[in-house]
């Protein structure tokens, strides 16, 4: 019969046994850190170029909609047209500049 004194040995020993059983099958299954960071840049590459594209296009789409506005206030004579032109422009410039600027910046 175990005595108390012999069980407590017993168990710290099967708790030894279990947990490096249990550290080597997990650093078996562990897996080099560098692909996944790779994938993740990759990822991340693609998510900026269609991000960059998305830019562009609501560039464009603020281009032609600052136009129609510009083209009405002139047609109305309101004196604040050129004030209208540049907000409406420079917002169109700016995202444009931004993604260019940010592509360049990070080399995607």
């Amino acid at each position: 019969m175990l005595t108390k004194t012999k069980a407590k040995q017993l168990a710290k020993w099967w708790l030894l046994a279990f947990t490096l059983n249990t550290f080597t099958f997990l650093s078996a299954l562990a897996q080099d850190g560098n692909a996944g960071i790779n994938e993740a840049t990759m990822r991340v590459r693609s998510f900026f170029l269609t991000g960059t594209n998305l830019m562009y296009a609501i560039g464009a789409v603020l281009g032609l909609i600052g136009a129609v506005k510009v083209y009405q206030k002139w047609n109305g004579g309101d004196p604040d047209t050129s004030r209208v032109a540049a907000a409406w422009f420079g917002s169109c410039i700016f995202l444009v500049v931004v993604a260019t600027v940010l592509q360049s910046f990070f080399g995607v």
